[in-house]
């Protein structure tokens, strides 16, 4: 099959992408306190000057005493941490790319690092890090609150800096994901209840109080799951009819492109519905939003395995341009494939594919 529907642009508000290759947030834990390095930008300038037509930085913490669980991860806030993203964004538009920071807190999510803990307690919904487990500390009204403007600062900040959009990370077990599920999120206050409507208030908030920061024009992707990392196989919506209305909820409060997740991006989301679209194919279809597919794109097996320090062999990309062409979604994020090789959307282009390099498993351990 032909890539050139790969190659082709893509406009969404002040966003103008020269093709649909997106280069997926993986956290990396290169930044040393929490602030992005030299050798951090060199790593994302060259996938933006190979190709890349959007790079979605790895998660990176907002102003919050516990959101994330790594002193390694970079932080979206602070005067030398925003001093390091303004040398990334630098170097990424100095080949011509583009890039959004995707905000992330990861709520009641232990930390990584037996001798270092977060400087504040773990935020949640509940005081839950799954279903029945206690972690963390439910979130009282006053820090609810702040936690949206943290979010909305963060994304102020992005635009200021010069970056062309954002990402909220809402997927994957995460504290805005931990208050869509109901296993995670016993609240009786408005950002709870019986529905997974009830339950994508605080999503709501933050995208309404990003929206009041950056304006109009500037494109807010937020990232979404099913899947937890609590619970591989637990479902936010069960239904199309759950999903649009799930969905139709984040669009409302500001959402432009809707960012979907799954493992692997060629299984049905909804088998029964004799219907082989994937997670980003119904969010498209439901809502009428540009969306992004990803999960195991160019690879053959999924990420979960890279976890555990195992490799992947590269696969065929005629499935992906299949449904691409279809129309099923808008843009593609690319994970392991482009960061085992940082010329994979280049070689992609030139038709390439035998020189394309298959995953190893120690490529998370180091900014190739």
């Amino acid at each position: 099959m032909t890539t050139a529907n790969l190659f082709s642009p893509f406009t969404c508000k002040s966003l103008t992408l020269r093709n649909r290759i997106v280069m997926a947030p993986m956290t990396r834990s290169h930044s040393p306190g929490g602030v992005p390095t030299d050798e951090v930008a060199g790593y994302y300038r060259r996938r933006a000057a190979a190709d890349v037509g959007l790079i979605v930085s790895e998660g990176t913490g907002v102003n919050r005493p516990a959101s994330l669980n790594d002193p390694n991860v970079p932080r979206f806030h602070g005067e030398a941490e925003l001093a390091g993203w303004q040398k990334v964004i630098d170097e990424v538009h100095s080949v011509g790319g583009v890039m959004a920071p995707q905000l992330w807190h990861v709520g009641a999510v232990k930390t990584r690092h037996a001798d270092w803990t977060p400087p504040g307690a773990y935020d949640s919904p509940s005081g839950l890090s799954r279903p029945g487990k206690p972690f963390g500390q439910a979130m009282a009204d006053h820090e609810v609150a702040d936690a949206i403007a943290a979010f909305a600062q963060a994304a102020a900040d992005a635009k200021r800096l010069g970056f062309e959009a954002v990402e909220l990370h809402a997927a994957h077990g995460y504290l805005i994901d931990q208050f869509f599920w109901e296993g995670t999120n016993e609240r009786s206050d408005p950002y709870g209840g019986p529905s997974l409507v009830d339950r994508s208030q605080f999503a709501a908030q933050i995208l309404k109080a990003t929206r009041a920061a950056v304006g109009p024009d500037f494109p807010i992707i937020i990232r979404i799951s099913q899947w937890k990392q609590q619970d591989y196989a637990v479902r936010m919506a069960n239904s199309p009819a759950e999903m649009e209305r799930w969905l139709t909820t984040l669009v409302d409060a500001g959402a432009d492109i809707l960012h979907c997740s799954q493992r692997r991006f060629w299984e049905p989301e909804f088998e029964d519905q004799g219907s082989d679209l994937n997670f980003a194919g119904w969010a498209k279809k439901l809502t009428g939003q540009p969306t992004i597919t990803v999960g195991s794109v160019g690879l053959s097996g999924d990420f979960f395995s890279a976890f555990a320090g195992q490799g992947s062999e590269t696969a065929s990309l005629d499935e992906l341009v299949r449904r691409l062409d279809r129309g099923d979604f808008d843009l593609v994020g690319v994970g392991r494939a482009l960061l085992q090789d940082p010329l994979w959307a280049t070689k992609i282009k030139e038709g390439r594919t035998g020189d394309l390099e298959a995953y190893r498993g120690d490529a998370l351990a180091t900014l190739s």
